[in-house]
């Protein structure tokens, strides 16, 4: 008899998100805004295209499907986040990012170490990465919360590629946009605005990190970073910047905001790391959104269960150290 052994990076059957969820399908299409016919017959994470708005074809890259994850509804998705531009809490941002927050037109600037510094719309940015596409993945929260997410975008290398980084570009510093007329968090001053964050530039460059401009094949909404958001799937939360205005190439490695607040706390890698705790909780387990209710918990991956791919991005360096 063959008996299959999981891989170490593949979540249980017991921590998916439930079948109800991910087989609303008459939901899922009045979401999209597609006539339910046209997708009858095929799974909602099909390689088929997802959405027919406008400018957002959708396929799914199968190199980034893995069967055994199911993605948390968009429910849960877009109305369980953190975006402390618009409130501390998780409901915050779902009013008040769509209260007369317009993220259309969009100006990108690409800057700093760079043969091609530029200003474009974000339209145009996304034209020139030759396609979107999507790719599922796990995201674990500093906080102790994990969901898969079916993410819509590009890969960061192909921005980076487009900016075409000096010898000297060492890091890549994302900054958000600042706007206290339509962000109360910024008018109240919760943190030090504007949002920002870094990469090594070999670690922007790997193959899983991504723009996300997308979610479940229809574009991102505000709460969850409209329009252009980071996605390293390895890492905490807090470094998904959201709504960037800015790409910067630069020598020496950014201070990022959460680590400028409270740098015991948040470093600047933000590395998933069940072997190291935050300082005022474990970060051995967590609660899985959509799993099963509040007490529906999970081991905590190394990596984020991406081990494998990234663990040698950070060889001989300390990871308790830096984390």
């Amino acid at each position: 008899m063959l008996i299959r052994t999981p891989p170490d990076w593949e979540l249980p059957e017991s921590a998916a998100t439930p079948e109800q969820h991910y087989h609303a399908r008459r939901d899922f299409l009045k979401t999209l805004g597609l006539a339910g016919a046209a997708f009858a017959a095929h799974d909602l994470l099909s390689t088929d295209v997802l959405a027919a708005t406008a400018g957002f074809p959708t396929k799914v890259n199968p190199a980034y499907r893995d069967p055994a994850l199911k993605p948390s509804s968009y429910e849960a998705i877009t109305n369980y986040n953190n975006f402390y531009e618009f409130g501390t809490s998780k409901e915050d941002p779902v009013v008040l990012a769509n209260r007369g927050w317009k993220t259309e037109p969009w100006t990108v600037e690409l800057a700093g170490l760079c043969r091609a510094p530029q200003k474009l719309d974000v339209s145009d940015l996304v034209a020139k990465m030759d396609g979107i596409e999507q790719r599922v993945y796990r995201f674990r929260c500093v906080e102790a919360w994990s969901m898969i997410i079916p993410w819509d975008g590009f890969p960061l290398a192909k921005l980076i590629a487009l900016a075409d980084p000096l010898p000297d570009a060492k890091f890549l510093k994302m900054t958000t946009f600042l706007d206290p007329k339509v962000s109360p968090g910024q008018r109240q001053g919760n943190l030090d605005y504007p949002y920002v964050e870094g990469l090594r530039l070999d670690e922007a460059n790997h193959e899983l990190s991504f723009i996300a401009t997308g979610i479940y094949g229809k574009p991102i909404p505000n709460q969850n970073g409209a329009p252009l958001r980071l996605v390293v799937p390895w890492k905490y939360g807090f470094k998904y910047v959201k709504s960037i205005v800015k790409f910067e190439f630069t020598a020496k490695q950014p201070l990022n905001t959460w680590q400028a607040m409270q740098s015991r706390e948040y470093g600047f890698y933000a590395n998933v790391n069940p072997t190291v705790d935050h300082p005022r909780w474990s970060q051995a387990s967590e609660r899985v959104i959509g799993g099963g209710g509040l007490g529906s918990r999970q081991r905590t991956l190394m990596f984020n269960g991406y081990e494998k791919q990234v663990a040698g991005l950070y060889k001989g360096l300390d990871l308790r150290k830096n984390y």
